[in-house]
């Protein structure tokens, strides 16, 4: 009888030993002379928990974590390859793990499940489905169908993805391209990484399906360099899915195209933004480009190019097999679907949580994240990445959705949820805002080149206690010049947190404060 044992092959598995524990469980299973197989998965999410060992019983899988490799012996006593419960890091079924069962996994439904790279195992779990059903269609209803959806960029603009796809397909026939950002440099986030390490034919389907609708022959995947682990992964999916005919010249055989390649980026944070990015892949610096023309009529190369992020496009073979309809019965108002949030700073139990829109931040970090890791109280939260705002308790009780955090600042952005305690300086984050736009800015437009360096220089004035009143006044003002003047949203964002820590935490930009805090 052979026992299968799962540990997950993801960069937060690796990173905490992973690798090791593989090996204690093959040592052990050669000296008692088990029929072992280990099945390289990719993560639950639930990196709180990680490395997640896993055990395939009668009853389903069973749950172990966090797993040290120091642990192992003692759990393999306990019973692990049996399935038992006997040791304090037992967990019982995995699917019946409150962090995960709670959650609406749509997206994310696979991860954790499969060995990443295997197409049985995706197959088996309606993968590609939804391209056969894209292939069966003409372009327009391929768009139609998105727009039934209610999909919405899972970026920082929260554009439709249809109007985008519609504008592509409604330009003169020929050369078209579909690029995936995968460039994911907000603070907080790894989905991103979570859909290449962990389900990395999602990407190739959805990317494919967008190449159907459009009208494009050939994808790039723009991914950050420092995910070498997410690299391999996604690259060796790539080679897999071509060589079984989910890419190339003839999509399983219907006579139509679609190709598809990595290309790294250098560590610029700018490269998130999409008509940087597009410069960067022409092997440019990576400049904002001003708009129009927009990248949809004049993109990658002068062509017509859909330029999504990856959660955009990995929701997409959901939308062709289950229908638009059954994506968009998910949410509230006009945010329809699901959004994979992220927990992270100072988090008890920090993780991926899929759920439909609607959901409260304090429900999110409560019931999901368990408080903070300190066991302090929470004084703070940003959502949507470096450039959001930072969230006083007053607002987390509002719904996360698209129009409900732009009422009052608030940016939903990549999902991703950053917590600091009661111990956080707020003058502190708000100087880093402004510092971090002047190191990653691209230069291209005074607001945001030469606003983000006056920004830090006035917020030192005011925390030393040089004339603070004229100086926050000037703030204030140099503000509202980098939101109204920059030409992207790099620079005419980085103001929306340092503007949140003056409206709700006006103390920790005090001379007396910034004394305190050294």
């Amino acid at each position: 009888m052979t026992t299968t044992v799962y540990v997950p092959r993801d960069t937060t598995a690796l990173s905490l030993g992973a690798e090791a524990i593989v090996a204690r469980l093959e040592r052990a299973a050669r000296q008692r002379s088990l029929d072992l197989r280990i099945v390289r998965n990719g993560s639950r999410g639930l990196c709180w928990l990680e490395p997640l060992v896993e055990v395939e019983t009668a009853a389903g899988r069973v749950a172990y974590g966090p797993v040290e490799p120091e642990d192992v012996d003692a759990l393999i006593e306990a019973g692990l390859f049996e399935g038992r419960s006997d040791h304090p890091l037992a967990l019982g079924l995995t699917e019946e793990i409150p962090y995960l069962k709670a959650q609406q996994r749509l997206t994310f439904s696979r991860i954790g499940i499969t060995d990443p790279v295997s197409l049985e195992d995706y197959t088996a779990l309606r993968g590609f489905e939804g391209l056969k059903k894209a292939l069966a269609r003409d372009a327009r209803k391929i768009v139609d169908e998105v727009k039934i959806s209610g999909l919405r960029g899972r970026g920082g603009a929260a554009f439709p993805t249809a109007i985008k796809w519609q504008t592509v397909h409604d330009q003169p026939p020929g050369q078209k391209f579909i690029v995936c950002n995968a460039d994911e440099g907000d603070s907080g986030t790894f989905a991103d990484r979570l859909i290449m390490e962990c389900d990395p034919y999602l990407l190739i389907e959805g990317m494919a399906i967008a190449g159907l609708a459009v009208g494009a022959t050939q994808g790039y995947v723009y991914l950050r360099s420092e995910y070498p682990n997410a690299h391999a992964i996604f690259g060796e999916a790539i080679s897999r899915a071509r060589a079984a005919g989910y890419l190339g010249p003839s999509l399983l055989g219907s006579g139509k195209a679609f190709e598809l390649e990595i290309r790294l980026g250098a560590g610029a944070y700018i490269c998130g933004e999409e008509t940087s990015l597009l410069e960067s892949l022409e092997g440019k610096r990576g400049l904002v480009r001003a708009k129009p023309p927009l990248p949809a009529i004049e993109g990658l190369f002068g062509r017509p190019t859909v330029v999504n992020n990856v959660l955009s496009l990995a929701a997409v073979p959901y939308i062709l097999d289950q229908g638009g309809q059954a994506y968009a019965d998910y949410g509230m108002g006009k945010s329809r679907g699901t959004l994979p949030l992220q927990l992270a700073g100072n988090v008890a139990r920090g993780g991926l949580v899929e759920l439909a829109f609607g959901v409260t931040l304090r429900e999110l970090m409560e019931d999901f994240g368990g408080g903070t890791q300190s066991g302090r109280p929470l004084k703070a939260v940003q959502v949507g990445g470096p450039l959001g705002a930072y969230l006083p308790e007053s607002q987390w009780d509002s719904p996360i959705d698209y129009e409900g955090f732009a009422a009052f600042g608030g940016v939903v952005g990549h999902g991703g949820v950053v917590m600091f305690d009661d111990s956080v300086d707020m003058g502190d984050q708000a100087r880093f805002a402004m510092e971090f736009c002047s190191v990653e800015s691209c230069g291209k437009c005074t607001p945001c080149r030469i606003g983000a360096v006056r920004g830090v220089e006035v917020i030192d004035r005011i925390r030393a206690g040089e004339r603070a009143t004229e100086n926050l006044a000037l703030l204030a003002d140099l503000c509202d010049t980098m939101v109204d003047g920059s030409l992207c949203a790099m620079g005419g964002m980085t103001p929306f947190p340092v503007q949140s820590v003056m409206k709700h935490f006006p103390d920790d930009l005090t001379p007396r404060h910034a004394e305190g805090g050294r």
